[in-house]
């Protein structure tokens, strides 16, 4: 049952007729009137839950979409070998008339539909149908709602706000003109949205296996303390970049004429309340860090985050969903079976895992050459390779391996999400030795990971996949080790800025963050760097958020919201020398070698999508973002 519900979610509802959810080119264009099927819908039950059910269907779905959205391969956190949308925005290729991942249109098609259900769905007849149902399905669909919005928001910026408003497709082009409203506008909206859900009796803390992936308050809280957080980062407070950014003058819309849609002044006092947003959740009883077992073991910890489906971290998932996505593209192509693995993290990405000690190997680079901190106890000889022991966790005992030192002494987190070569993949009873060298058994097609490593965290390794053997994932769309960091940051930006802290805030910082990393085997930050100025607190805490989320769809956002994609995203991307030649599963000593796999670039208009010239042409009233 609880696979039903939420596969449902993702599928056009036949029952109403396919004509009817045939939605317009674009949120502009018009449908035609269909008045009578449309009255027909209300009365019956199941035709009323279908047309919820449609209005819920523009949900992500953030385990099949793996490698179809720019999240992975667009940020210095992984690559994507594949020939996807994402080239164009690492190469700057990309501009108004050729937009990768283009979705607006497909959130306001999906806002339209939550609107006509919520001004309908009381009229359903069907005296089967039971008011709790109707208020329940209600709620469902205006969550969705401000979440399309948010959607639409961290990667736009301000977009348009309708409402309840069901725009009248037979007026005038002209008529349907409309300017943007502004950030905070925006933000003022979905964050009272998910509250008004919050508040009603129909929206549930939590659900039966029958109904789970459905929005909880919780979830409604969740989305909140991440745009609050966004918010408050210097992307959308006080962005000099955003200055110019304006509506047109307009008597049609004088509360937008001529208005900045960026917010023009540094507002500190934002990071008070995406810390108090944060810890909503953090002092809810409902949510505890998933530990497995007596929580001993940091590898069963971290592994089961993705292992244990419904776990008591996760705060909302956009549902349970089959692993073969996510996994035929990050399993090496020297598994059979299918097996397509070009999905993996960049050498960057490597560099940021701390050793097992708690302290962060990798300062920083010279050229392709990594500046190492020697109090981290890693090796200056990073390539030499010596017979260490691989630790035990999915479900395989721990093996003696010879390989290269980078790899040695590292913490839990490293192993769980990053597989190198010269390494075994482990599925289901089976080990594999793996070489990502050209022409190796990782690395016989264009299907190969570019920087000479896949993702590792995502796979159901006591499976084997090569047997067509799977298995299914709640992916982890938000949880409370981001709560956590996001509290965390925003008590620390609080500190830096000289903004009041409510009493016990900072003490339960730290001791948020010690719990986080004691569950993944570490010592607390403050014992590693015990002298770190919260300048550097700050600095350490992006690091942890990095490691802690890896591939979880936050980095790409992360680089935006801070305003340091054009330091990190840009510029060449680092990892073994994949091109070397080779053969089956042996992994010659030149493939250890550091190299640059991509150059990518990044320049300031890149920070935010730009509206597609097609909107512009259609809408003189719609402001461009900066530099398109």
């Amino acid at each position: 049952m609880k696979i039903s519900i939420i596969q449902s979610f993702q599928i056009i509802c036949l029952l109403i007729g396919s004509s009817f959810f045939s939605s317009c080119d674009d949120f502009l264009d018009r449908q035609e009137d269909e008045k009578l099927t449309f009255d027909k819908i209300w009365e019956t039950r199941g035709n009323t839950r279908s047309y919820w059910l449609n209005s819920m269907s523009f949900l992500p779905n953030d385990a099949e979409d793996f490698n179809y959205s720019p999240w992975l391969g667009a940020s210095d956190e992984a690559s994507v070998t594949y020939d996807r949308d994402t080239r164009w925005i690492n190469f700057g290729s990309w501009n108004a008339s050729s937009v990768p991942y283009y979705k607006m249109d497909f959130y306001y098609k999906g806002i339209r539909e939550c609107n006509i259900f919520m001004q309908n769905v009381d009229r359903c007849s069907d005296p089967i149908v039971t008011k709790e149902e109707l208020a329940q399905w209600k709620v469902q669909s205006r969550f969705a709602r401000a979440y399309y919005y948010f959607m639409m928001m961290r990667i736009y910026g301000p977009v348009f706000l309708l409402g309840d408003e069901l725009l009248d497709f037979t007026a005038s082009t002209e008529d349907l003109y409309r300017p943007r409203n502004t950030w905070d506008e925006c933000v003022n909206y979905v964050v009272s949205e998910m509250e008004a859900c919050i508040n009603d009796p129909a929206m549930a803390e939590n659900y039966s296996d029958a109904e789970k992936g459905l929005a909880t308050k919780g979830a409604c809280q969740a989305v909140i303390a991440r745009l609050k957080l966004y918010s408050a980062r210097d992307l959308f407070n006080g962005n000099k970049l955003y200055g110019s950014v304006v509506n047109p003058v307009t008597d049609r819309f004088p509360e937008l004429s001529g208005v900045h849609l960026f917010p023009q002044e540094y507002d500190a006092n934002k990071w008070l309340e995406a810390a108090k947003a944060a810890k909503v959740l953090i002092d809810d009883p409902l949510y505890k860090l998933y530990r497995a077992g007596d929580g001993s073991d940091p590898y069963a910890n971290y592994y089961g985050i993705t292992q244990e489906h419904w776990n008591s971290e996760l705060i909302w998932s956009t549902g349970y969903k089959g692993r073969y996505t996510m996994g035929v593209h990050t399993v090496p192509t020297g598994i059979s079976g299918t097996a397509y693995g070009g999905v993996g993290p960049t050498q960057q990405q490597v560099d940021a895992y701390a050793m097992n000690n708690g302290r962060y190997p990798i300062t920083g680079y010279n050229g392709t050459n990594p500046v190492i901190d020697k109090r981290s106890g890693y090796s200056e000889n990073e390539l030499d390779k010596t017979t260490w022991e691989y630790p035990a966790w999915g479900g395989a005992a721990a093996y003696d391996l010879t390989a290269p030192n980078m790899y040695k002494d590292r913490e839990p987190r490293f192993y769980i999400s990053v597989f190198f070569g010269g390494n075994k993949w482990h599925h289901g009873s089976g080990m594999t030795l793996i070489s990502f060298a050209k022409g190796a058994n990782g690395n016989k097609s264009h299907d190969y990971p570019k920087s000479g490593y896949v993702i590792n965290r995502f796979y159901d390794h006591t499976l084997n996949s090569a047997s067509g053997q799977w298995g299914n994932i709640v992916f982890p769309t938000f949880r409370l080790a981001e709560m956590y960091l996001n509290f965390i940051e925003s008590v620390l930006e609080c500190k830096k800025r000289n903004v009041n802290l409510p009493a016990g805030y900072e003490t339960q910082a730290m001791e948020l963050w010690a719990d986080l990393r004691d569950r993944a085997g570490l010592v607390p930050v403050t014992e590693v760097y015990p002298n770190a100025s919260t300048e550097e607190l700050i600095k350490l805490c992006r690091n942890e958020r990095r490691v802690e989320l890896a591939f979880e769809n936050h980095r790409y956002f992360d680089t935006r919201t801070w305003m340091i994609a054009k330091e990190v995203d840009g510029g060449p991307m680092f990892g073994m020398n994949t091109q070397y030649p080779g053969s089956g599963d042996d992994t010659p000593d030149g493939f250890w070698e550091r190299v640059t796999f991509e150059t990518r670039v990044f320049e300031d208009n890149h920070y935010l999508y730009p509206f597609s010239q097609r909107e512009l042409d259609r809408n003189k009233l719609l402001t461009q973002n900066y530099g398109w």
